[in-house]
């Protein structure tokens, strides 16, 4: 007996033991660039960048999708907007390197109030809101809860409203007591790396995912024991919150466009997109085609475009989407005939 139970707790030790071995490896090739903040109880973590004299937009909030940390935002827009806005660019509470805060904390609206209290402390009186995929959802909890706070809301390619089906069934293992943790402290990790690599060509696919997103991003931060239950967590309370809050979008009156890509198989464009399209009054729906979940990355120009026109300058984004689907398209034949096949469309194509 003591033999079997031997050979069942050793090599669940060896794996908990590489597993963290590996975390503390993830967080020392992206160690946090951010500062924590205390916003009651807890702290968060967010890269602020203070206005200069030239800044011409007002304050921007950048909320990273599921899986991910501030960094995913901050290499899309960063250098692109620097010098023209105050920018904060959070990791969620429990993901990145923010801590999680209580169970409020477990679903979009509990969110966006810890980021409210972030943007008091930060003294961020209103901004415009910018949320990506999972953080659409936070951005939409934003404008209801704290319309006071909001100058405007940026929608890229968001996560709003109910869908067929459920959620991969590694969320739902993460979560159970007990063998959720054997799970997270032992599996997440030898298991997530052997799919980064094509989880990440998934997210960005028909595009080429840019060939330095994962050592820019640090998506590895994710498959943290910690980090994992969390965002397992999230995912699985989503769908009933969105269920009942979508009910409510059509509250909001906050300037709001909405930008996504027709190709996008992760977050459906025809359920979410165009149902804050629907229920947003006013709100301006963007839909660049050929583009999959990272308009963000793809169409960044669109998206700055926005925030200029919900600013109140004068843009047609219609035209400026039409623009980078010619840049899009062009890009695209470069690579057809190129010499890069793992950029290929075709090599994409994973399940």
């Amino acid at each position: 007996m003591l033999a079997e139970v031997s050979a069942l707790l050793v090599p669940l030790a060896a794996a908990i033991g590489y597993s963290s071995y590996k975390a503390r490896q993830f967080e020392q090739a992206y160690p946090n660039i951010g500062e924590l903040t205390d916003v009651g109880g807890y702290r968060m973590n967010a890269v602020h960048i203070e206005p200069t004299e030239n800044a011409d937009l007002p304050a921007l909030v950048f909320i990273h999708g599921a899986s991910g940390n501030l960094l995913d935002q901050v290499v899309a827009f960063r250098a692109a907007l620097e010098g023209r806005a105050e920018m904060l660019f959070v990791d969620r509470p429990g993901h990145g390197y923010s801590e999680r805060g209580g169970p409020e904390n477990a679903v979009p609206s509990g969110q966006a109030d810890a980021i409210a209290r972030l943007m008091e402390k930060r003294g961020i009186e209103k901004a415009i809101i910018v949320g990506h995929s999972f953080g659409g959802a936070i951005t939409a909890a934003f404008g209801l809860r704290h319309p006071d706070k909001t100058a405007g809301l940026l929608f890229l390619a968001p996560a709003t409203h109910p869908w067929p089906g459920g959620i991969d069934w590694y969320y739902h293992v993460a979560t159970v007591p007990i063998v959720g943790w054997l799970f997270n402290h032992a599996i997440v990790v030898p298991l997530g790396l052997s799919r980064l690599e094509r989880g990440t060509l998934n997210v960005f696919r028909p595009n080429p995912r840019p060939a330095d997103y994962i050592e820019k991003t640090g998506p590895s931060l994710v498959l943290r024991p910690s980090a994992f239950h969390n965002n397992a967590a999230d995912f699985k309370r989503l769908l009933a919150y969105v269920k009942e809050q979508s009910l409510l979008y059509s509250q909001i009156t906050a300037p709001t466009v909405i930008i996504t890509g027709d190709r996008d198989e992760i977050v459906w464009e025809h359920l979410h997109s165009r149902g804050l399209a629907r229920d947003i009054s006013g709100s301006e729906l963007i839909t660049v085609r050929g583009v999959g979940h990272k308009p963000d990355y793809l169409a960044t120009d669109v998206a700055i475009a926005a925030m200029e026109k919900i600013s109140g300058k004068p843009r047609d984004l219609q035209a400026i989407a039409r623009r980078a689907e010619e840049r899009l398209a062009a890009a695209s034949r470069e690579q057809t005939v190129g010499t890069q096949p793992s950029l290929m469309p075709g090599a994409l194509r994973g399940t």
